[in-house]
């Protein structure tokens, strides 16, 4: 991934959380990846961590309309994803959904409240809706919208060892290019 199109899509992502009401705190932690793709315009997402604490994490993320974060689980968080701004799509699954098995039922919390929901299906979610998702649910998500705005409330994150995708070539952080210099430091740079 180019540091150019990181450094595009951080700006792009500032200016939507600032005309949406998201201050971000000083010296915020952003990520910026394609999942090791390469190709950030089909499976891309920026992220800014607001809290890390041993007990809890909160994210804040932004993706356009087209950006898919691919279908993955964690075998230790729990988490819940909230849609802040526009609309948001997340299908889920009760295994690994590139894998053959039972498509069995789940019950999931959706706004708070428990629902049945068939392995596979697609929720949509308006601004200020959220899924809690447990161990173990395999996810994936994407704006309906132009543009979104999503949070994430969750247990301790271990970005290295708790992300467990589909597809055995995706990968948490992407492979950079620096073709300009960096406008922010991020998670995965050294």
């Amino acid at each position: 991934m180019k540091r150019s199109v990181i450094n595009a899509a951080i700006l792009k992502a500032t200016a939507f959380f600032g005309a949406n009401g998201w201050t971000l705190p000083p010296a915020p932690r952003w990520d910026v990846t394609d999942f090791g793709l390469g190709d950030f315009r089909a499976s891309g997402l920026v992220l800014v961590n607001l809290a890390e604490e041993a007990e809890y994490c909160e994210k804040l993320m932004y993706a356009d309309r087209g950006q898919v974060t691919p279908s993955h689980t964690h075998q230790k968080k729990k988490e819940d994803i909230i849609c802040r701004a526009g609309v948001l799509a997340v299908q889920l699954w009760k295994s690994d959904p590139w894998k053959e098995g039972a498509q069995d039922m789940m019950v999931l919390k959706v706004n708070g409240a428990p629902r049945n929901l068939a392995s596979g299906d697609k929720l949509v979610l308006q601004a200020g809706e959220r899924v809690t998702i447990e161990p173990g649910i395999w996810h994936e998500f994407w704006p309906e919208s132009e543009q979104c705005i999503i949070g994430e409330v969750s247990t301790a994150n271990d970005d290295l060892n708790d992300n467990f995708f589909s597809n055995n070539q995706t990968g948490r952080y992407a492979e950079i290019e620096e073709d300009e210099p960096a406008l922010i430091r991020l998670l995965s740079d050294k």
